[in-house]
């Protein structure tokens, strides 16, 4: 990958909040919720983030954004150090970086009509207002499959899959190079999500856009994704093309994760991975490996030490993972190994 095709790129990325407590409500200890995160956009390209609620996911994306402070590490934009930027080089770059709400009700004002939330970033940037505002504001409804007329209208009066499409209307006004979509669609209905993410691949192809596109869910991700990162505890456990990642995967997380997705043939039956336990604490995550208390393939190395992000036999040199046992992994060592160690594997 040349240095040219990256619009992203982040680098030990840390996203601690610290737990107050007592009297003088000092800090006490920190929620780690990112902790050491490495990954880039390239341009005009989509990189799918996975993995279980609470693993940091939305976190990534917002301090990406400079809408949650970073505790450390770096963000370069462009060439632009996003951390570092000053007040009127920052202006400059919320033009370019745009997000995508997961709720797509409360990320709308109630008190605003369609036309001032939509063209409310063109006012503030002084790129457009009155009449030239509302006209921009009516193509870009009509580019997200909105009528131009509803530019009066406000919020209430419109449905889960509108209010979404309003928002990514929003996002679009500003003519962005990057726009992180954070989970977009997990609140509306499954017939409304394939819409939404043909709307989005439509707008990346004729604008040329590049998606952090956040998920949970990886039936989604997989045909929109050109590159997909599985994220545990607030870390990256696997990272690779998609293709690659579906057909190989390197991590236990990874494996249990694709077993779930629900399969349309009631014929074919594969083994479902069935985790136990939830994810620890990231207040006091555990150490070594933070998989290792729902791993079954778990071993005293991964008890004391961190494995790192890195290739392993039989993968590209893009596909990374973060597994001390990845060398040995396949689907039949994951389900035996938990039948072996107690833990629940159902066909």
């Amino acid at each position: 990958m040349s240095t040219a095709d990256v619009l992203l790129q982040v680098t030990g990325l840390k996203t601690h909040f610290p737990v107050r407590a007592g009297l003088f409500s000092r800090v006490r200890e920190h929620v780690k919720a990112v902790d050491g995160v490495d990954f880039v956009v390239r341009r005009g390209k989509t990189l799918g983030l996975v993995g279980e609620s609470g693993c940091g996911k939305t976190t990534v994306g917002r301090t990406i954004l400079r809408l949650i402070p970073a505790t450390d590490g770096q963000v370069i934009f462009d060439g632009v150090n996003v951390f570092t930027a000053g007040r009127s080089e920052l202006r400059q770059l919320r033009r370019r970086m745009q997000i995508i709400f997961q709720d797509p009700v409360g990320s709308l004002n109630p008190r605003m009509t369609v036309g001032a939330i939509v063209g409310e970033g063109l006012a503030v940037h002084h790129i457009a207002h009155g009449k030239e505002r509302d006209r921009r504001v009516a193509e870009l409804l009509e580019r997200c499959g909105l009528s131009a007329s509803y530019l009066n209208r406000y919020p209430h009066e419109f449905s889960g899959g509108q209010r979404q499409r309003i928002g990514i209307a929003r996002a679009l006004a500003l003519h962005p190079d990057l726009i992180v979509c954070d989970e977009p669609v997990s609140a509306l209905d499954v017939s409304i999500q394939s819409q939404i993410l043909n709307l989005l691949q439509d707008l990346q192809r004729d604008m040329g856009l590049s998606y952090l596109f956040i998920a949970h869910n990886l039936a989604v991700v997989e045909h929109f994704s050109d590159e997909v990162a599985v994220m545990y505890l607030g870390r990256i456990v696997e990272i690779a093309p998609a293709d690659e990642i579906y057909q190989n995967p390197k991590h236990p997380y990874t494996q249990a994760l694709l077993s779930a997705v629900p399969e349309p043939d009631p014929t074919r039956r594969g083994s479902r991975v069935a985790l136990p336990g939830e994810i620890p604490s990231p207040i006091n995550p555990p150490p070594g490996c933070p998989f290792h208390p729902r791993c079954p393939l778990a071993i005293d190395v991964c008890r004391r030490e961190l494995p790192p992000l890195t290739q392993h036999a039989g993968a590209p040199p893009d596909h990374l993972a973060a597994c001390h046992r990845a060398d040995e992994l396949t689907p039949e060592t994951l389900v035996r190994a938990m039948r072996d160690t107690g833990m629940a594997a159902a066909g």
